[in-house]
């Protein structure tokens, strides 16, 4: 008899344990139900000697086991929070861009002065600074105010005595030129996906805006101010910022190609 009411006692014992986790007990009352399942389990196990007990006991307890809270194990899988790395966004020039600038805008300054004073014997213009700072936003590929930065140390370049003959405009004229350049160079200039025509064609419209600003304020300080003629004035100056125009894009396009191979642009 003895054996029989443990066997009856533990099967409601499970049944309390599984109704109470269908109904959406408390935990309180769930655990309640747990202990008393197991406390009967362990007493119908150390009956086992009445017949026909041990199998039932065992199956209770084994129902009272397997119907217990989740493994700990798989709760702190759950609970570890994944990290994810975020990509470092470069800000600024790298020392590696500065010195390309650097050196690029003496190397203009170097050839003003040599080649560019013998050309302008035989009657060409041109502007080697324009070129090389043009160059270097191409390279380096700035944002718009690190351009308009360029821009400002090719004017100060300028003021150098022997490569400008009339002091503080080069200021303006190179801001507006890196200005320019520094926003064509988001314009897709490709032809057949391999060649790349943006460093020719905005080395070009970048020179006839530096040209420009420079012609337009050189006449309106020099001409206006006695006088003269400021539309026959700036027409003089045509052929000249066309004639740079045209061959600061023609240096850019060829020195480009090379040295985006070269520096792994």
């Amino acid at each position: 008899m003895a054996g029989k009411t443990e066997i009856k006692t533990a099967a409601s014992a499970a049944n309390a344990f599984h109704t109470a986790a269908a109904t959406g007990a408390t935990d309180a009352a769930r655990t309640g139900a747990t202990d008393a399942a197991r406390t009967v389990g362990l007493t119908g196990a150390a009956c086992a000697h009445a017949p026909g007990a041990a199998a039932p006991a065992s199956r209770a307890a084994n129902v009272s086991y397997a119907a217990g809270a989740p493994r700990a194990v798989g709760a702190a899988r759950q609970a570890a929070p994944r990290t994810v790395a975020a990509a470092s966004r470069r800000e600024g020039l790298s020392i590696r861009d500065i010195i390309l600038v650097a050196v690029l805008l003496a190397a203009g300054a170097v050839l003003k002065l040599t080649v560019g004073s013998l050309l302008s014997s035989m009657g060409m213009k041109p502007n080697f600074i324009i070129a090389m700072y043009c160059l270097a936003i191409i390279l380096v590929r700035p944002t718009v105010a690190q351009s308009l930065a360029i821009g400002l140390l090719a004017g100060l370049v300028c003021q150098v005595p022997m490569l400008n003959a009339t002091p503080l405009l080069n200021i303006p004229s190179e801001l507006l030129g890196a200005l320019a350049c520094g926003l064509l160079i988001k314009v897709p200039m490709r032809i057949g996906g391999k060649l790349d025509l943006n460093p020719l064609a905005n080395t070009f419209v970048s020179t006839l805006v530096s040209g420009g600003a420079f012609a337009f304020l050189s006449v309106y300080i020099n001409v206006m101010s006695t006088g003269g003629d400021l539309m026959v004035a700036l027409a003089a100056y045509v052929a000249i910022v066309l004639g740079t125009a045209a061959f600061n894009a023609a240096l850019v396009q060829v020195l480009a190609m090379p040295l985006k191979k070269v520096l792994e642009r």
